[in-house]
């Protein structure tokens, strides 16, 4: 079978050569033009003068735009229309485009672009999460508000109470690949598109809006991205728009790519939040009670703000169970870029904060986070009742399998010996400080907008024996497409190269969902079996008349087809069929099952299932410096029965990296007039090489999906994000070395920040 296999990526020896093809290598016809977009200056403010004459003089121009240029709908917003492509006599962040540039090269477009005068009103800025909530600054009115049980009460009663604020910074996606997009005019008025884009479907209906012309006339293509993590789920929308409207004025092909300091002032960030949090406990460490409220700020327009803070509420618990809960959330609309997608979607927020009470909540009483952490979880599949094992959206859980994994880790870790043995360290080293923590991630699968829940697939059969197959899901280098070819693979009973991996195109397969909420595999994975079970059940019957056999004797194994004691290869069984006139194409669907959602009552189930895991990471710390170092990191994640152990563990590897990147080094800086000042690999610092653990053990928990999806499998994008949350409590652990006094680390916990916080602790 070649599903569980650890085969490698389908485009590997591409990615490694250089050879794979993204949106701005794909060779162009004669004439192709490029765009830029000319941007705001100011935060806030109405314009007053546009001089582009400049612009539109300079060399190579062949076009510049304004909002009063688009021939139809001035947005390109994922949710509410409230985000035009350009700017109609407001600027709203610092960065907005304002024009667009139509020239005959990239280089030139970029820099006429810099030749437009702009002139403004200035109107104040709100900048802040404190400047929104004292102007009232809001997406929706008022709070979001999810209880369980009466927690007023629960802290009163409480032996021991906590409280605390906790401040976490924004991310910026840094994919390798920057937003691209290239839009071909066709006979009629039809577009093809190239995007790089997780939502194929989304860019085609907001070309088709842009042109005013019906989803039909625009094609979607997307081979593969180069780096996803939800940056390109609706940032993309402004570039294939401006190329597709550039496209039909000009009648020549259009193509847009930012620059690295274009695309992080324009596009946006993971959303930053500050949470405040009281807690009552026992003794024992035990929860009584929890009310966070979560201060979300979302940048200028909704995006997907609301599902982004939905999200960190419904993560709010993690992996603990909570008698009573408060969540309230406060979704802040402020003058700098939209706040948008990123790789865990709002849950890793939400999971920081329960963290930061655990490890609170141990440091109050002396006692081992880890132990605290143990005696909140929920318990395991089959252990204690339904009523007793609700989340704070009153969702059951029935599939907690973390007991037993933490139980497995502790040992392969050793977590216990190296806890002592960094606490001997600190003792006898006044400089270097370790730090050792175990954070556990218990992670819902679904979009929390039940209707997302579905997918599409085409699978074709030639009558060589060789397999196309096509789904809505895309690329981003994460091994969707070879997860999907080894399940088409094993249906078929085939060699995974019998199967060719093609381009997400929305002529094949309509109405795709993005490839997002870690659905990629479970979604696309369905539907793609859905259709090869189609067809080879109609080759079953087609084989099984030809031998008065029972089509369940029809065996495919082996790249075989076995019926009646005669043995067929594939190859000459789809060939057999072709001549006897069987169809050997079909679509296939799926959606998800048993998710309902009332996001406004805060009540359902949002989640099919939950994927779990654990890390245990150890840092050194210098307390003069605050520089610091990961020393050692042991995971063990579940990936239920994992479609390929080799992709899997190199996205755990990946995520883990990235989420200590987001708690550690990644500061997003934004100066008093709204200028982001970190927009550039120069002054924003993703993890490098060096920052990977200087011993990685990466281990997958051996167990099976108890839902229903393809092959048993659990989905593995974000949840290994933040599993990074262990890296950021051992360097709480290591600054709570230097002093009795409680660290409150914020994140990023930059060497600036540590400092801060070690001459906190200090006596």
């Amino acid at each position: 079978m070649s599903v569980a296999k650890p085969l490698p990526h389908d485009a590997a020896k591409l990615h490694v050569t250089g050879a794979a093809r993204y949106v701005d290598d794909i060779p162009v016809p004669a004439g192709t033009l490029s765009l830029a977009f000319g941007q705001a200056e100011i935060a806030r403010g109405r314009i007053t003068g546009m001089d582009l004459d400049a612009v539109r003089n300079a060399p190579g121009v062949v076009a510049v735009l304004t909002a009063d240029d688009l021939p139809f709908a001035n947005d390109v917003s994922p949710s509410v229309h409230d985000e035009p492509l350009l700017a109609a006599g407001e600027v709203f962040y610092l960065g907005q485009p304002v024009f667009c540039v139509v020239a005959r090269s990239h280089l030139l477009a970029r820099k006429a672009a810099r030749l437009g005068r702009l002139t403004y009103e200035d109107l104040p800025a709100i900048l802040s999460i404190d400047d929104a909530l004292a102007a009232d600054s809001r997406f929706e009115e008022g709070p979001r508000i999810y209880i369980k049980g009466d927690v007023d009460a629960a802290l009163a009663g409480a032996e021991h109470v906590i409280e605390g604020t906790l401040e976490l910074g924004g991310q910026e996606h840094f994919y390798l690949e920057g937003q691209a997009a290239l839009a071909l005019p066709q006979e009629g008025g039809d577009m093809v598109v190239h995007s790089s884009t997780q939502h194929p479907t989304e860019i085609q209906h907001k070309v088709a809006e842009a042109l005013g012309m019906p989803m039909n006339a625009v094609r979607v293509e997307v081979r593969r991205m180069g780096g996803g993590f939800g940056g390109k789920e609706s940032q993309g929308n402004a570039l294939a728009v401006a190329c597709a409207v550039a496209a039909r004025l000009t009648g020549q092909p259009c193509k847009m790519r930012y620059d690295r300091d274009d695309d992080m002032m324009i596009t946006g960030k993971r959303h930053d939040f500050r949470i405040d949090y009281r807690a009552g406990f026992d003794g024992d460490g035990r929860l009584a009670g929890v009310d966070f409220t979560q201060f979300c700020r979302c940048g200028w327009a909704q995006d997907l703000s609301l599902p982004v803070a939905d999200r960190a509420m419904l993560h709010a618990d993690n992996a603990y169970l909570l008698p009573a809960a408060r969540i309230t959330s406060h979704r802040l609309k402020t003058h700098t870029q939209s706040a948008t997608a990123y790789r865990g979607f709002g849950g890793p927020q939400g999971m920081v904060g329960i963290e930061r009470v655990m490890d609170h909540v141990a440091h109050a009483l002396g006692r081992d986070p880890l132990d605290i952490r143990q005696v909140n979880f929920y318990a395991d599949q089959g252990e204690g009742s339904a009523e007793s094992q609700t989340t704070p959206y009153h969702m059951e859980v029935e599939d907690f399998v973390l007991n037993e994994m933490l139980a497995e880790l502790k040992e392969t870790s050793d977590y216990r010996k190296r806890r002592a043995a960094a606490a001997t360290w600190n003792a006898a080293n006044p400089v270097l400080k370790k730090g050792i923590a175990l954070t556990p991630v218990k992670f819902g699968i679904s979009f929390t907008l039940t209707h997302l829940n579905q997918a599409g697939a085409l699978v074709h059969v030639y009558q060589d024996g060789s397999v196309h197959m096509n789904h809505g899901g895309t690329e981003m280098g994460q091994g969707l497409f070879q997860k999907v070819a080894q399940v088409a693979a094993a249906r078929f009973g085939v060699d995974a190269g019998k199967v060719k991996i093609t381009a997400t195109d929305t002529g094949k397969v309509p109405n795709t969902s993005a490839t997002a909420a870690s659905s990629g595999s479970d979604l696309n994975g369905m539907a793609v079996q859905a259709a090869c079970d189609e067809i080879r059940e109609r080759m079953a019957r087609f084989l099984a008349d030809q031998h008065q056999a029972q089509v369940s004797d029809v065996r495919f194994q082996d790249g075989k087809v076995l019926v009646a004691g005669a043995e067929y290869s594939f190859a000459e069984a789809a060939a057999a069929c072709y001549v006897g006139r069987v169809s050997l194409s079909a679509t296939g669907f799926y959606k998800t099952p048993k998710v309902q959602w009332d996001r406004i009552k805060g009540e359902g189930r949002p989640f099919f299932y939950f994927a779990y895991g654990a890390a245990v990471t150890e840092v050194v710390l210098d307390t003069l410096t605050g520089e610091n170092q990961i020393l050692r990191c042991d995971i063990l994640h579940d990936a239920g029965a994992s479609l390929n152990p080799a992709l899997d563990i190199g996205q755990i590897e990946g995520g883990f990296v990235q989420g200590a990147g987001w708690l550690t080094t990644e500061e997003l800086v934004w100066d008093d007039k709204g200028r982001l000042r970190t927009h550039a690999p120069s002054t924003y610092k993703i993890p490098a090489c060096s920052d990977r653990p200087v011993v990685f053990n990466v281990a997958l928990y051996d167990g099976e999906n108890r839902e229903d999806t393809i092959y048993r499998s659990k989905a593995v994008g974000e949840p290994p994000f933040m599993l990074g949350i262990s890296a950021f409590m051992a360097l709480s652990d290591a600054v709570a070395a230097c002093g009795d006094v409680y660290p409150s680390l914020d994140a990023p916990a930059t060497p600036e920040r540590l400092l801060a916080a070690i001459n906190r602790v200090r006596p």
